[in-house]
């Protein structure tokens, strides 16, 4: 099991993100629009940069539902690999066959 700090921060940083989303998105385009003048292009880089670094989408740490692991975590179960296999053992992920031969 993770540290419940460890997930409690990943938490908020997922709801700063979704909050700071639409701001972030403007600022770029701004600074990618080649049409602007350079000084409004600036002014919105420094803006960006003010911006808390925690509100931006890379920062986000894939982790699973289940344990709170942060490695091998897959994407589309949004489980970790020791997880999956406790459950796909037990038989309650629809789909999954454990492998024998």
């Amino acid at each position: 099991m993770a540290k419940k700090s460890s997930v409690e921060k990943n938490n908020r940083r997922q709801k700063m993100t979704k909050n700071a989303a639409a701001k972030r998105s403007r600022l770029k385009a701004i600074i990618a629009d080649k049409k602007k003048p350079m000084e409004e292009r600036f002014a919105a880089t420094i803006k960006l940069a003010e911006m808390p670094r925690n509100s931006s989408a890379t920062r986000i740490r894939n982790r699973c539902e289940i344990s709170g692991r942060s490695r091998a975590v897959y994407r589309k179960n949004k489980m970790s690999r020791i997880a999956l296999r406790d459950y796909g053992s037990k038989g309650l992920i629809p789909g999954l066959v454990k492998s024998s031969w």
